[in-house]
């Protein structure tokens, strides 16, 4: 039997996480996890009920009605309805940070992650995987790249979705994300004690994700496939 291997991922808003997430889940033939589409999933539902992200008491009410699958395929589902590209349009996106920030939600959420990684080798990205979600994953890796890099990032995945948007709404989206998810109270964004720390400012998602399996390897042991 495969040996079971947990892969946390950490990062701010548009570091690239997901994307190399999924390619080296694949590649190693892991459930790739994408936590970041689940708060965004969970801000879609606050909105979808007319409440405002930024009143906790309010978004957290809806908990209980709120039911969430990530299927293999990418897709993400919110209450029985495909949500996969309105949870990348840019009102969700000005607005997970809050829902992200509320302990409760957390709370919710954090157990649904953990259940998926029990039985099964995993790649999981988001913010504090590998401080709080995972904190005993076999490895953990805190990757970063400049606001400008992040935001070009994210302005041309925007522009590729046909979502729009503008460079400067970009940066200052990007910029108001990373100050929320560093200081809220409850498992702000940190690179975890034991993190590696992996810098893709000048690096394309090829070379990350080769860089990523090769500490996996190093770290774990697990033979990485020809791809």
């Amino acid at each position: 039997m495969a040996k079971r291997v947990t892969v946390a991922i950490d990062g701010p808003a548009a570091a690239g996480k997901s994307t190399v997430a999924k390619k080296v889940a694949a590649i190693l033939n892991y459930t790739y996890v994408d936590t970041g589409a689940m708060y965004r999933a969970f801000t879609w539902a606050v909105l979808q009920r007319g409440l405002d992200p930024k009143d906790e008491k309010a978004s957290c009410s809806i908990i209980p009605d709120v039911t969430m699958d990530l299927l293999e395929d990418g897709r993400v589902f919110c209450n029985d309805t495909d949500v996969t590209r309105a949870i990348r349009e840019p009102l969700v996106s000005s607005n997970v940070s809050y829902i992200a920030s509320y302990k409760d939600i957390r709370l919710a959420l954090v157990e649904l992650q953990r259940k998926l990684a029990e039985s099964k080798s995993v790649v999981m990205d988001g913010r504090d995987i590998g401080t709080y979600v995972l904190p005993d994953a076999d490895v953990k890796i805190f990757q970063i790249a400049s606001v400008e890099t992040r935001a070009k990032r994210r302005y041309d995945e925007n522009v590729l979705k046909g979502i729009p948007t503008s460079m400067d709404d970009v940066i200052e989206d990007v910029k108001r994300r990373d100050y929320i998810d560093s200081h809220r109270a409850f498992a702000p964004l940190k690179p975890a004690a034991d993190s590696i720390e992996l810098d893709t400012s000048d690096l394309n998602i090829e070379q990350v994700v080769d860089a990523i399996l090769n500490i996996i390897h190093e770290k774990t042991g697990v033979e990485i496939p020809c791809h």
